[in-house]
């Protein structure tokens, strides 16, 4: 076994986004793509010489191709050790639960999340620090600013690493030991959660529904659901990891999962449904009769969670992402903890995890998580859900709507515009942040007077740092907000997401349509910002 050094050329356009570098298959077959990358990200770390690296990923198309030659290459850069999931898999909570676990030096977390797999889908590489979250910004723009100008890698010529055979291997001198994916996860959420009175539950005919649209989950949610818990054999739906997800698209909302929704909406379906995506953080949540939108699940989660033991004493506070609605922030205040909006992408919560400022987090994009981990966790929602369904011994519409009465209720919505030309995207944004000042004091309508408008900056309460221009906020007197963004999660063109929320009072109407609920503010948003002259298309690509 030899260390080799191999020249190469860099490529342009390997910056991460929110979530690691996702790009088509096609574009990461590219020679020495996926080489130059993970050795710029190498190139940008310090002192882990001899220490460990988590590595695993969702299962999806070129997985297995990737992982081998990270493990030639941290080996030759210089690690002691690597952990990586039997097959590869690990599901992203579960990636970062094993480098808390482990008190590994980081993480490789091999996927595109939500995005369809496949030979003509995408793939992705994230790296995690030590804390178990994703890189901070410095360190991402480190791994760019390297990979513009690498001209070389270092890998081991040694042979693949048997991925199905747990146990100790080597790897050019390195160790490499393949783990159960699931087993240190699943003994994590016995912690956490009351697995007797879930059984108690499901023994008592307590029906649910699981999808795990052929992604990483599957073998989470068989071991759990089915296994720990006693949920009847065949919970789980589409269950087993395949490169394509079945050809399906792992994102779980009301457009992927509509067959569930379906479902849920009759007197024969279950009591309970849910989902999660292709890497496992994210989540759906149904009950019968009752979709529950992120957004409220995050405010739901956070005022019930101490009927779980894991956060039997309280939480210390709340964070959500700016796009999230404000339900959130009604509990906090009830509660009398803390309340932080932040920028999207989950590594803006680590800094105010790690100092215990909060307990639960969450984003509008269906995921939610607490300090158990440093990524938000599908499984974790899920079972977290059933716990205070078993505690309350409610439905979910019942839960649902004394939640409202209690804290009244955010009609929200997110129009997604995917695969927008570039161009044409980034000049609407440039538009209407250039309006932004004229708009504050402004009335539209009877009833809607502009309160604040600008381009959300975040300064990181715990490091100090700064994050600008993440996304424009237009917010109103009466609690209303539109805000539009470009996401930083898609591989072709660009993707707007426009957001909207109206509150509802406690006292008030709770049981609107919420796209008729928020009609005014949807013809605002595309007076203000020409969104679908501009864009030449008349419907969202999707509506949540």
């Amino acid at each position: 076994m030899t260390i080799q050094t191999i020249n190469t050329t860099p490529y342009d356009d390997q910056k991460p986004g929110t979530s690691g570098l996702r790009k088509r298959v096609k574009v990461y077959s590219q020679e020495n793509y996926v080489e130059n990358y993970l050795q710029a990200i190498f190139d940008s770390l310090e002192d882990f010489q001899g220490k460990t690296l988590v590595i695993g990923g969702d299962g999806r198309f070129y997985n297995d191709v990737a992982i081998q030659t990270a493990i030639r290459m941290a080996a030759a850069n210089g690690f002691g050790k690597v952990i990586v999931g039997q097959e590869g898999l690990l599901s992203t909570p579960a990636a970062s639960h094993l480098i808390r676990h482990y008190k590994a030096f980081g993480g490789l977390v091999l996927s595109a999340s939500h995005n369809p797999g496949g030979p003509d889908g995408d793939f992705g590489i994230k790296y995690n620090i030590g804390n178990g979250g994703p890189a901070p910004e410095k360190i991402t723009d480190a791994v760019f600013a390297r990979s513009k100008v690498i001209e070389s890698y270092k890998i081991a010529n040694d042979r693949d690493v048997e991925l199905g055979r747990l146990g100790i291997q080597n790897s050019g001198g390195m160790i490499v030991e393949v783990i159960d994916p699931v087993a240190d996860y699943a003994a994590l959420m016995e912690t956490l959660f009351d697995f007797p009175a879930i059984r108690a539950l499901f023994a008592g005919g307590f029906t649910m529904t699981f999808d795990a649209m052929h992604a990483i989950t599957g073998p989470y949610a068989h071991a759990i659901l089915e296994g720990k818990l006693g949920a009847p054999v065949g919970t789980v739906v589409n269950g087993k990891p395949l490169p394509d997800f079945g050809g399906g698209h792992p994102d779980p909302n009301l457009v992927y999962c509509k067959d569930m929704f379906d479902l849920l909406m009759t007197p024969e379906g279950p009591d309970f449904g849910a989902a999660s995506d292709g890497d496992g953080d994210r989540n759906l949540i149904i009950g019968k009769n009752r979709f529950v939108t992120p957004s409220d699940s995050l405010a739901l989660l956070a005022a019930n969670a101490h009927l779980a033991p894991g956060y039997k004493g309280g939480i210390a506070g709340i964070a959500r992402s700016m796009p999230t609605s404000a339900a959130a922030d009604r509990v906090a205040e009830k509660l009398g903890i803390e309340m932080h909006e932040t920028p999207t992408g989950w590594k803006f919560f680590g800094n105010l995890l790690d100092a215990g400022r909060v307990t639960i987090c969450g984003e509008e994009s269906a995921g939610t998580g607490s300090n158990h981990v440093r990524e938000k966790d599908g499984l974790w929602a899920v079972l977290l859900w059933l716990n205070i369904i078993a505690s309350r011994k409610q439905s979910v519409d019942q839960i649902v709507r004394e939640h409202w009465a209690t804290y009244g209720r955010n009609y929200y919505t997110r129009h997604d515009y995917e695969e927008v030309d570039a161009g044409i995207a980034n000049k609407l944004v440039d538009d209407l942040r250039a309006k932004l000042p004229g708009l504050v004091g402004q009335n539209f309508g009877d009833d809607l007077q502009v309160a604040y408008a600008d381009d959300f900056t975040y300064h990181d309460p715990i490091d100090g740092s700064t994050s600008a221009k993440q996304g424009i906020r237009i917010g109103f007197t009466d609690g209303s907000r539109i805000v539009l963004r470009l996401s930083g999660t898609g591989t072709v063109g660009a993707t707007l997401r426009l957001y909207l929320e109206n509150y509802e009072a406690a006292d008030g109407r709770h049981d609107l349509e919420t796209q008729s609920a928020l009609a005014s503010l949807i013809d605002l948003a595309d007076q203000l910002s020409g969104l679908k002259q501009r864009t030449g298309r008349q419907e969202p690509s999707v509506i949540t």
